[in-house]
């Protein structure tokens, strides 16, 4: 009979966290325009990406953003965490595939979009975007080092990512009254960002990185030990789940207050904890996000959390609400689309499969 505890091991988001991977920045390139940044960018950024899809983004942004996620890698170690981090990868070359061509790719800054971890299981998103193609070859080093050590190693169906895939006509119906997505249902993608592990259930949106298909065939790759649930919100540019809402620990759940209008039916039995209005300021630079990302919280267990530490009122609500806070500034980092949670995935949580809503 083999002890050994599994070297890959996360179930929820609030476990114990024993390793995680934490993105790098280094090599983050400006993605190539195209419909799906326009399904989600802030419209005063736009003109930046038109002119310069394929460059590297400014130095100075890059330093700044490379420090905190410096200092962020110390902070968990201090905490009893261990940190893995990917290959620094320059992303600011052209490649092709027989259908398009693409000026460069973009970053390994958000191992939260790229990978999955269900259980002793490391599964890569089929991504829509054709500027994070070959983003996985800064993970693939460590992905062969968990997979040597017993981890299960899976990916979703490379797609094509062919003209077939985007909705080229997305914003362009003035009486467009209902949500409309930059993709289509041509293949199946999804982005693993836009899901939440809350044991053998399991969340998801559908958005402009994930469609119908891709959530179904990451449901039947799990097969019946787990139950994937669909949500809906009051979001008119769906991309990642986890700055709308965020399971803290059993029972308790942070929500954007704009986006989540009425309480999923199996969060009803929960402590609802609304988040106050973020304290970024009008002038900071948020190139893939709103304010918001300011809920993009990384919980170490089912007190400790991580904050941004400039976030004021969220850390008084969230001692308020008995958490133990740990504050680490991310300011430079949530230029590039993401906080704790995007910027990290969690490898190892001490903790066993269990069911939450039964």
């Amino acid at each position: 009979m083999n002890d050994t505890p599994p070297i890959v091991n996360s179930f929820n988001e609030w476990d114990p966290l024993e390793e995680v991977i934490v993105g790098v920045i280094e090599g983050s390139t400006i993605p190539e325009w195209h419909v799906t940044l326009e399904a989600t960018m802030p419209k005063e950024h736009q003109n930046l990406f038109r002119q310069n899809g394929g460059k590297l983004f400014p130095e100075s942004q890059i330093s700044a953003a490379k420090k905190e996620l410096d200092d962020f890698c110390h902070i968990l170690e201090s905490e009893g965490v261990t940190v893995r981090r990917p290959d620094s990868t320059y992303f600011n070359k052209p490649y092709s595939s027989p259908e398009w061509t693409a000026q460069g790719g973009f970053y390994a800054a958000m191992p939260r979009d790229i990978l999955l971890v269900i259980g002793n299981e490391i599964i890569e998103s089929p991504m829509a975007w054709r500027s994070r193609y070959f983003e996985i070859v800064a993970y693939r080093s460590l992905l062969k080092d968990y997979f040597e050590k017993g981890a299960k190693w899976s990916a979703g169906p490379k797609p094509l990512l062919s003209d077939r895939l985007y909705n080229y006509d997305y914003g362009k119906d003035p009486n467009q009254d209902k949500l409309e997505y930059a993709i289509t249902e041509h293949e199946p993608v999804f982005d693993a960002a836009d899901f939440l592990r809350c044991g053998k259930d399991v969340f998801v949106q559908q958005s402009n990185v994930t469609n119908r298909l891709g959530i179904e065939w990451l449901q039947r790759h799990l097969g019946s030990t787990y139950r994937i649930h669909t949500l809906q919100f009051e979001d008119q540019h769906p991309m990642h789940i986890d700055a709308t809402i965020m399971p803290l620990a059993p029972g308790k759940l942070l929500i954007n207050p704009d986006r989540v209008k009425e309480i999923p039916p199996m969060f009803k039995g929960w402590d609802i904890l609304p988040a106050p209005r973020p304290a970024i300021p009008d002038e900071q630079l948020l190139y893939f996000t709103s304010k918001w990302i300011s809920i993009n919280v990384l919980m170490l267990d089912e007190k400790r959390v991580i904050v941004e530490k400039n976030e004021l009122p969220l850390i008084s609500s969230l001692k308020q609400w008995g958490f133990k806070v740990i504050l680490c500034s991310f300011r430079n980092f949530n230029t590039f689309g993401g906080s704790f949670h995007c910027a990290t995935v969690d490898i190892r949580r001490r903790g066993t499969l269990q069911s939450y809503f039964d």
